[in-house]
């Protein structure tokens, strides 16, 4: 398979998918290894932002997805009539910092590091796809464990999760020797501003 055909595939793929594809699906499907889909991919990305596309190619973990551009998000929500979605709460901010730098947590963990009841934002941001149940713990009553999501990769302008921003070293630390909530608030509010978009 040629080049040209090989990115023309991949581009169809991600387009008609409209979610993220796995590497390995997408190798399987055009008879390719995982290193060549993303050694393409990675080409394909790199034209795509150079010449100002109204698409990108994004890559999240071991997913591909083709999503537009940043710069033209105003104009796509013009034509789609589409209200700008509302900016993230503090609460929101304080959950996502706790799942994004210690998952999987479960809302009990999330409630003690904050000190408050936190159901009805953790049921917000699993609505609005930031994060998702991943399981049970294996303790008595069983609770949810919960992680972010590929959406919030999206969201914060992330690859993958070891593009976080690291927490800085305090010796402030919570009786369980976590890092202070506030130092992932002010590193996730950071990247989010940085390279981010607004969540839908």
């Amino acid at each position: 398979m040629e080049l040209h055909e090989i990115e023309s595939s991949i581009e169809a793929i991600l387009f008609a998918s409209g979610e993220p594809v796995h590497v390995e699906r997408i190798a399987a499907v055009l008879g390719l290894d995982a290193d060549t889909v993303i050694e393409t991919a990675d080409r394909m990305a790199d034209r795509f932002s150079f010449e100002r596309r109204g698409v990108r190619l994004l890559k999240l973990d071991r997913r591909l997805q083709m999503c537009s551009a940043p710069e033209y998000a105003d104009t796509v929500r013009l034509a789609l009539e589409k209200r700008k979605p509302p900016q993230l709460t503090q609460p929101a901010l304080e959950v996502l910092a706790i799942a994004a730098y210690f998952q999987p947590v479960t809302r009990t963990y999330i409630e003690q590091v904050r000190g408050v009841d936190s159901s009805y934002t953790v049921s917000m941001l699993q609505e609005r796809g930031l994060i998702e149940e991943c399981g049970r713990l294996s303790v008595p009553g069983r609770p949810a464990l919960f992680r972010t999501t590929d959406s919030f990769l999206r969201t914060f302008g992330l690859s993958s999760l070891e593009e976080l921003p690291p927490l800085p070293e305090t010796e402030q630390e919570n009786e369980d020797g976590q890092l202070t909530l506030m130092q992932a608030i002010s590193a996730l509010q950071t990247e989010k501003e940085n390279g981010g978009e607004d969540a839908d």
